[in-house]
């Protein structure tokens, strides 16, 4: 690919399904947007405004995401990147050794920069900020089932300690009343945090309203850190410095043929609701940890079930999907790193076996199990497409021709309504 123009936002996404929800938004504010799945090769050109280098950094050791993450920024900066994006996920997702901090403080150090945001509201689906707690619907962080996530448990609502615990650099607030103020009023506090020696704020945010002030108030840092709503402002201060056209048809995907298959290894409550509509009426295969950890045929046997379901026309979904409960079961069994990479290689295996069988649609739920699927399908950028729920948007591979592209609905755990399944098939 020739690059026709030097792309204005450069955005570093610790997981894959982050990544799509982050693009989804550019595409929304019309900016042209192209995700690439890990750090291209440093000849790699792509004609867009926005791009999204989605890792798989979220819960691997610091240092490695660290490193990850300053070759994502230093391959951006290449492609002329003016401004950058740190985004995680709006539940906040880190342990008290990071990556959150330590990969905010390489980044503003690479880029010599003194402070940055780090705001993971995103209200249309519920994550809102308040005085530094962060709220997931009506209830805390703390009380949401994100205490119980399998790698991240996320126990203190409040963002800000959160955060401190991270990183050696001072954290700061900059609150609702602030907010509400203003631009004028956020950059002057950003002054003040700075006089401080504040290097990190969390910035509250209960409304998509407030979010359009922030990215106005932050056109000048070169760095933004934040869950995909921190986006929404981002390509109106383009617009306004007469850098961006909004560009009409940038959701636009051209009509794939071929069959489909839904897999999902999320075990968020949203993934269970999904899971649980989907087999009231639809044919189902559960992948079982337990089973493949004793080296029974799993694969093989899940391929066979979606190969015999296929010839009746029909879509199959095949999952991991369990319980909190039923997951701590497993992990207390096998330990939490085995069951994880077992679900995750099964179901890449899975997906890289009914890519042979003609399988050209893929709606995946989970962030680990997005980064592992598109990576077994050799996934190298996508282009992206229209939004089919919150967060979540159609996406196509870009391949060398149009037998290589793949359509593919990458979903975080947490987001879609309950038949989010159906729709995302019928949108790719």
């Amino acid at each position: 690919m020739t690059q026709a123009a030097q792309a204005l936002l450069g955005c570093i996404a610790d997981d894959f399904t982050g990544a799509t929800d982050l693009a989804n938004m550019l595409v929304r504010g019309g900016m042209r947007t192209v995700q690439t799945i890990g750090v291209p090769s440093a000849d790699t050109q792509i004609d867009a405004d926005a791009l999204v280098v989605a890792l798989k950094s979220r819960t691997i050791p610091a240092a490695d995401a660290v490193r990850q993450s300053l070759d994502a920024l230093e391959w951006l900066r290449a492609r002329g990147c003016r401004q950058f994006i740190f985004k995680y996920c709006s539940t906040f997702d880190s342990t008290d050794e990071g990556n959150i901090g330590p990969v905010a403080d390489a980044l503003l150090d690479a880029l010599k920069d003194d402070f940055t945001i780090a705001c993971p509201a995103f209200p249309e689906n519920g994550r809102t900020i308040f005085r530094g707690n962060l709220f997931v619907g009506d209830v805390l962080l703390n009380e949401s089932g994100m205490e119980n996530h399998p790698l991240t448990p996320m126990t203190d609502p409040n963002l800000v300690r959160v955060l401190q615990r991270q990183t050696k650099s001072k954290v700061g607030l900059i609150r609702y009343d602030t907010i509400a103020k203003g631009a004028d009023a956020i950059r002057a506090r950003i002054d003040e945090l700075k006089r401080d020696g504040v290097r990190l704020a969390i910035a509250d945010a209960v409304s998509d309203a407030d979010l359009y002030t922030l990215g106005d108030a932050c056109r000048d840092l070169a760095l933004i850190t934040g869950g995909s709503g921190i986006a929404l402002g981002l390509p109106q201060n383009f617009r306004a410095a007469n850098l961006l056209a909004h560009a009409e048809h940038a959701a636009d995907l051209p009509k794939l043929e071929g069959k489909s298959v839904v897999l999902a290894g999320s075990a968020s409550k949203a993934t269970n609701a999904q899971v649980a509509h989907w087999r009231e009426t639809k044919p189902a295969f559960r992948v079982d940890p337990m089973a493949l950890s004793r080296g029974e045929p799993v694969v093989d046997e899940a391929v066979a079930f979606a190969r015999d379901r296929f010839a009746e026309n029909e879509t199959v979904l095949i999952y991991a999907t369990s319980s909190p409960d039923e997951v701590k079961a497993v992990q207390k069994e096998l330990g939490v790193e085995k069951a994880g990479h077992l679900v995750e290689d099964a179901l890449a295996s899975i997906a890289r076996k009914l890519r042979d069988e003609g399988v050209r649609k893929f709606v995946v739920a989970g962030g680990e199990t997005s980064g592992a699927v598109v990576q077994a399908l050799n996934v190298r950028s996508l282009r992206i497409g229209p939004q089919i729920d919150p967060g979540v948007p159609a996406t196509q591979a870009i391949g060398r021709n149009e037998e290589d592209s793949i359509g593919l609905a990458l979903k975080s755990g947490n987001f879609g309504t309950t038949d989010f399944f159906e729709k995302a098939l019928k949108a790719l």
